[in-house]
């Protein structure tokens, strides 16, 4: 086999490339005829399925509807674990903020207030700089936008 990686819905563009029938092509990998229709319609292979199909083109092939898939839970684990850290985070500055309100209120003189206020704004940086960090609020999503915002503006004048 050689390295070159083939993406698992060019599989009918190969099979025609060499001029083979379905019925040809399931009886050189060993796979149903059936399984090659489906795989040429777009519907995933199992790992047997991609090693046959691999051995008779003599090449690599990938299924990359599984490897955007997999990385769209990766994406959507790490938003929630971020999320999640986000959380405990607020929680942790309601309640030390809360500790200190109600000292503050108990405190005769205004001590406890500037302690109060140094802490809110402690926790709003905190916030602020945590969800700058870990959620994508000027990612590529918004990077196009601005872009095609500027382009299409400068379309039009042209």
């Amino acid at each position: 086999m050689n390295s070159k990686t083939t993406n698992l819905r060019d599989i009918k563009k190969m099979r025609l490339d060499r001029h083979w029938s379905q019925e040809q092509l399931a009886e050189m990998s060993g796979l149903s005829a059936r399984t090659i229709q489906r795989i040429e319609n777009g519907e995933n292979a199992g790992l047997e399925s991609l090693k046959s199909l691999a051995a008779v083109f003599e090449t690599n092939i990938t299924d990359s509807d599984k490897k955007e898939e997999i990385e769209q839970i990766r994406k959507e684990e790490e938003y929630v674990q971020n999320l999640k850290g986000f959380y405990k985070l607020l929680i942790l500055a309601i309640f030390s903020l809360v500790v200190f309100f109600v000292i503050a209120i108990f405190e005769s003189d205004s001590e406890g207030w500037f302690l109060f206020l140094y802490m809110l704004i402690f926790w709003a940086v905190s916030l602020v700089v945590y969800s700058l960090n870990y959620f994508d609020f000027f990612g590529e999503e918004w990077k196009r936008k601005m872009i095609d915002r500027k382009f299409k503006k400068t379309n039009n004048v042209k």
